[in-house]
């Protein structure tokens, strides 16, 4: 059983398909699915998802480009959702991303603190996105965790591996999507050759990031399966046991989900 542990299957790209989409993941043994809010805005259409699927979870939160035009994430009313709909497992996606810079770095860093924060109190994984912002990404993780731990994944790995020890150290898993295939992605393989298998996750932050050999079309959940196999190749594993072990930490990490 392969997991996608982040998608978007709200998004406009999958309009005119979904149920297509999610026949070719069952199809592929793609049996979890999370589908992940980026606007506050839009979660009760996220949340829909959740209704008549019930291999499909989601997150509440709000994506660091949408912070300056969004609610503002107050944990106190988060909290009161989460208690309300039990098929919302994680937090996020929140963090820091730089590259863009959508919304000031400022009103990011309070964004990524609050999330944190309802991931400490509601003991669901804070979801996180690091783009060109390594310094502050650690920073601001190595000082909510010693503060108190939380849970959480940094989610579609391609940042230094000053953030991914930071990461490891606070306790918290690092997802892997189909970057790790790219040609240029080097630096990232030498990378996640070296990080433990049991704080991995895969996803395929869909409807982006197709890997090899799907470049070029729009992502679905389903190619998942090539992300396990480039991966399980590069850690020299069987794939079947890097599946096994992937889908253990989902369930391990994501508590509020059920084991098909």
């Amino acid at each position: 059983m392969l997991i996608d542990s982040h998608c978007h299957l709200n998004f406009p790209d999958f309009a005119d398909d979904l149920n297509e989409v999610l026949d070719r993941a069952k199809a592929a043994d793609v049996l979890v699915l999370q589908t992940i809010c980026t606007k506050l805005s839009e979660f009760p259409n996220v949340l829909s998802l959740t209704k008549n699927n019930n291999n499909i979870y989601c997150s509440i939160g709000v994506h660091p480009h949408n912070v300056i035009d969004e609610p503002e994430f107050k944990p106190g009313e988060i909290e009161n959702i989460i208690n309300k709909h039990p098929s919302v497992i994680g937090v996020g996606e929140t963090g820091l991303d730089y590259y863009y810079e959508n919304s000031p770095r400022e009103a990011q860093r309070d964004s990524f603190r609050a999330h944190i924060c309802s991931a400490r109190r509601t003991g669901l994984p804070v979801i996180i996105h690091s783009r060109s912002a390594d310094e502050d990404t650690v920073a601001i993780l190595r000082a909510e965790y010693n503060k108190a731990p939380f849970p959480g994944v940094l989610h579609c790995f391609s940042a230094g591996l000053s953030v991914a020890e930071a990461a490891l150290d606070c306790g918290l898993y690092i997802s892997i999507s189909g970057i790790v295939t790219f040609k240029n992605a080097g630096e990232v393989r030498a990378i996640v050759k070296h990080l433990p298998l049991d704080k991995l996750l895969l996803e395929t932050d869909a409807p982006y990031l197709s890997p090899v050999p799907c470049r070029g079309i729009r992502n679905e959940p389903s190619f998942v399966r090539h992300t396990a196999k480039y991966l399980a190749d590069l850690l020299t594993v069987e794939t079947e046991e890097l599946v096994d072990q992937t889908t253990d930490n989902f369930f391990k990490l994501f508590g509020r989900a059920y084991r098909p």
